[in-house]
This record gives C-alpha cells, sequence and structure tokens, in this order.
C-alpha cells in the first residue's frame, strides 16, 4: 500500500468557476438533482449505462423525489463513497437502509443496481469484497480510467461527495494513513477509527470520476454560517494538505455547489449565481 507526499501543502485557490453558490439549501438541492438528472442522461447516451457514487449524511436527502430517476434507474449501478461495517437493514447505522427508506427502494424496483456490503463488522474482509465487486464490473458498466501509469482506476459518471467540519470526505479523516494512499493503492479502504469499521474508497478513486461534486449547505442555531469555516479550509485556505484537511485533495476535479451561509468565508471573488 503506497501512499501520497502528505506534505503537499495547497496553495492554489480553487477556481472561482467551480464553486457554485446558491441561495439556500433547497436551491443546492435541486441543483444537485439536476446534475444527477444530466449526468445520468450523458453516460446513457454515451455507452448505455450510469454508475453514480454517493456517500451518505446530508447529500442523501437532496436525493428525494428526483422525479428523472425513474429513467435512467434502470440503466444505472449505484455505488457508495463509504459505509459502515453493519447489516444492511440496520435503520440507524447503514447509509444503505437510510437511502432506501428515502429513495433507493423506488430506484431499485425501478432496476437500479447497487452495490452493497455483505454485512460483517470485519472491516478489511468488507474493503475487499467492496473492491472485488467493482472490479468484477464490466467497463460497459464502470470504465476505467488512468489518470497516470499507475494502471486501472474506475472512471465513475458522477461522484458526490460531503465535507465535514473537520474536513473529511467519506471516511478519509485528517491525521489518518488512509488519506494519503495513492493511486497505487488499494480503490476501496478499511478505516478502524471508530467501531464498528468503515469502508471508503480511497482519494484517487474519488477524485477520477468523471465528475466531482461535492455539496455543502443547510444552518442552524448553533451553525448560523452552516459550514462556512470548513468550506474556507476546503476551497481557498493556503497551507492546508491532505492530512490536515483531507477535502483539500478534490481542489482542481471538483465542482463545489454550496449555499451563501457555507461561501460566506471565501471572499467576494466567490459571488452568488
Amino acid at each position: 500500500m503506497t501512499s501520497s507526499p502528505e506534505s503537499t501543502k495547497f496553495t492554489a485557490k480553487t477556481d472561482p468557476s467551480s464553486v457554485v453558490v446558491l441561495p439556500d439549501a433547497d436551491a443546492v438541492s435541486k441543483r444537485i438533482q439536476s446534475i444527477v438528472t444530466d449526468a445520468a442522461a450523458e453516460a446513457i447516451a454515451e455507452r448505455g449505462h450510469f454508475i453514480l457514487a454517493i456517500p451518505g449524511g446530508s447529500i442523501l436527502k437532496m436525493l428525494v423525489n428526483l422525479e428523472s430517476a425513474a429513467d435512467w434507474a434502470p440503466k444505472t449501478t449505484l455505488v457508495y463513497v463509504n459505509h459502515k461495517c453493519v447489516p444492511m437493514d440496520d435503520a440507524d447505522a447503514a447509509t444503505h437502509a437510510k437511502a432506501q427508506k428515502l429513495f433507493l427502494n423506488d430506484w431499485q424496483n425501478a432496476g437500479l443496481n447497487a452495490i452493497i456490503l455483505s454485512g460483517t463488522s470485519d472491516g478489511p474482509a468488507e474493503a475487499s469484497r467492496y473492491e472485488r465487486q467493482l472490479k468484477d464490473l464490466p467497463e460497459t458498466i464502470c470504465p476505467r480510467c488512468a489518470p497516470s501509469d499507475a494502471g486501472d482506476l474506475p472512471r465513475f459518471d458522477l461522484a458526490l461527495i460531503g465535507v465535514g467540519d473537520d474536513g473529511h470526505v467519506g471516511s478519509l479523516y485528517p491525521d489518518r494513513d488512509e488519506v494519503t494512499i495513492d493511486e497505487f493503492g488499494p480503490w476501496v479502504l478499511s478505516v478502524a477509527m471508530k467501531d464498528p469499521p468503515s469502508i471508503t474508497l480511497s482519494l484517487p478513486v474519488m477524485a477520477n470520476a468523471k465528475r466531482v461534486v461535492v455539496a455543502a449547505c443547510g444552518v442552524s442555531e448553533k451553525y448560523p454560517q452552516g459550514k462556512s469555516a470548513g468550506m474556507r479550509r476546503a476551497v481557498v485556505e493556503e497551507g492546508e494538505d491532505l492530512r490536515s484537511f483531507p477535502a483539500v485533495g478534490l481542489r482542481g476535479v471538483a465542482t463545489w455547489v454550496m449555499d451563501e451561509a457555507a461561501a460566506s468565508k471565501l471572499g467576494p471573488e466567490y459571488g452568488a449565481e
């Protein structure tokens, strides 16, 4: 297992053209739905299939009542960006169970194929099995694309990514070795930071999607400016590295879609649409 240079500092700010600022969380959700609809149509027109990677958390709610899903679900494979190593029907802990309750049952009934874990608490075994399932998909379903001479990496049509306040993406957390795994390493990693452990796509796999979209929105009484501090570190802060704030590893490849609260600390060049 090999690692990226963990001390590399990210000094270049994200190009403003890659940052979409919308009025509020509802507008962000509608834009995410539009992005999924367009990506599905494009992929199916090109090769007859759409492969989508999604995380847990708030992005799941953005996919509720996606009216276009009936059109593309029969020709779609869904992959999880990360998932806890729990039974798939665990309503409290399983992203798969939460997604099914919110929208995925309808998508699956329409013909979507979801790649899921086997439901054990064995992180390394689950990561290995999940990676094998991805590698067993034919390239008509899951294309391969090498960003360097490292060999195959999966090329998802769209990867939706959330960012935690600490900068984690998927289950890649600050100050842990998993975030530094490079394109020569595994596609799927076991993360034993919590009990039960999780599996996560590696950062090179996330970044290799044809389109990477990071979504951030929402405010609360406790956080009246939402995810503004985290978005500043992810998008424009100088001196961050993969270990200090993993989300910076998606600079240069991601489109960042956020509400005005999340964008409030980015600077004047990152204005609302």
